[in-house]
């Protein structure tokens, strides 16, 4: 399977509406009108990134959620600072500018975040990170008594260059959880939040020797290739499958 050649589809108004979801066990009486935000941070929409967001996309559907699809690339959201948007501590009440505030109600109407992006220095790409600084703002994610934000979980999908055996690949989960777990969700008052980390995403599997000389492993091919994708694939789906397993807590 090419999966540099995988298609991306476009959906009216940011939905998908999947076809062939991928089996969820549900219930007749499952709720329907969830909202699961997945959001998108890769430039290319044929990466492994934008696939694996669409595998999680279709798990969620078939788990009863409506999807909002949150490209950041393809929505060419902006994630630099501009002084409209800088805090006023004083007031908690405040209007940001267009943009943050459509990407604070799109947040607003989500019961879960699921944030897909590649790993880069052991933390979240640049876009990404702007999309936190510019749009968790000071009075929406934070900075009141009871977060506008509590009740919701969010799922983490990093997916990161190093051979899953590398010794870095700890450090790595240690490390993202430390900034999105802590730092991020637990101080703007998710109920839940956690991160799944996919290492081996390159064809070309990087490890650091004792030395700390980056290695490279031969690249994949062939039906060796196709095993490896398919069980990176059921990671991914594994670790919604257990966010979407742990029951909800009440905001």
């Amino acid at each position: 399977m090419e999966w540099d050649k995988i298609a991306h589809r476009e959906h009216p108004e940011n939905r998908i509406d999947m076809e062939d979801p991928v089996p969820y066990p549900t219930t007749d009486d499952a709720p329907t009108t969830r909202t699961a935000l997945v959001v998108v941070a890769h430039p290319r929409r044929d990466s492994l990134t934008a696939h694996i967001a669409e595998l999680a996309a279709r798990r969620l559907t078939a788990a009863g959620y409506r999807i909002d699809l949150l490209d950041l690339h393809a929505e060419n959201f902006d994630p630099r600072m501009i002084a409209a948007d800088l805090p006023e501590w004083g007031n908690r009440e405040k209007t940001y500018s267009p943009e943050a505030e459509t990407h604070m109600q799109r947040i607003l109407a989500a019961d879960v975040i699921v944030p897909v992006f590649p790993v880069y220095w052991m933390q979240v790409p640049a876009i990404l990170k702007g999309w936190i600084d510019r749009v968790w703002y000071y009075g929406f994610a934070y900075g009141r008594s009871r977060p506008r934000l509590a009740g919701k979980r969010i799922l983490w999908l990093g997916l990161a260059g190093a051979a899953d055996d590398d010794a870095v690949v700890e450090l790595m989960q240690q490390a993202l959880s430390t900034q999105l777990d802590d730092g991020i969700a637990y101080y703007c008052g998710f109920a839940q939040s956690s991160v799944g980390l996919l290492a081996g995403a390159e064809e070309k599997r990087q490890r650091l020797d004792d030395a700390g000389n980056l290695l490279l492993d031969e690249a994949l091919t062939g039906a060796v290739r196709d095993t490896h994708y398919a069980e990176l694939e059921n990671r991914a789906l594994g670790f919604v499958d257990d966010f979407l397993a742990v029951e909800q807590i009440p905001a």
